[in-house]
Order: structure tokens, then sequence, then C-alpha cells
């Protein structure tokens, strides 16, 4: 989707992050590749091959930034977290693992 550099990751997280450990968003960002470099992170709570009720992701999200349910939205809108239609199940996509660095 973008390319990424080391420069890049580092005014993310710079900008947008108060700590990687434990992971804590200050603000999330406007911009569609800062968004997209954010949620690289974020992704990154979520445990791989595992599926998670709306509940167990709310509770990891919450953790991260007090607007869970944006940060939900934009994980499925970029295709870094996938779902049931019904909702009743989450999982992380192998797009989460796709990221091109320069």
């Amino acid at each position: 989707m973008y390319s990424v550099t080391e420069k890049d990751r580092k005014k993310v997280i710079e900008s947008y992050f108060d700590s990687l450990d434990p992971l804590r968003l200050r603000i999330f960002p406007a911009r569609e590749k800062k968004k997209y470099l954010t949620l690289l992170y974020i992704i990154e709570c979520f445990e791989k091959e595992r599926y998670y009720t709306e509940k167990e992701v709310n509770q990891v999200l919450i953790q991260v930034y007090f607007d869970f349910v944006t940060i939900r939205r934009y994980l499925g809108d970029y295709r870094f977290l996938s779902r049931e239609r019904d909702g009743s199940k989450y999982w992380v996509t192998s797009k989460a693992n796709a990221v091109e660095e320069d």
C-alpha cells in the first residue's frame, strides 16, 4: 500500500505515540500514510491465528487509545483485521504482515 522508511516509522512514533511498551497512542493521525503506519503498530497487539470476540478486540484497543471504536473501524477498513458479517468473530489478516520497506 505504501512504501515505508525507517524515517517514516520514527516520525510516527515521535508524533503520535506516548509509549511503545505498553503501546499508548496520543492522537490518531489524519493523513492516510500516517494512519497506516500507526495501525501497523496497533495490529501487533493481537495474536495472529487467533479469533477474538468484539468485546476482546475492544479490551485490547481501549488499552491503546480511548476511541477504540475508531481504531477498530480503521483496522477493518485497512484490512488488517477481518470479521464475520455478524461481528461474532475477528482475526488478524495476512495483509497485516505485508509491509513494503524502502
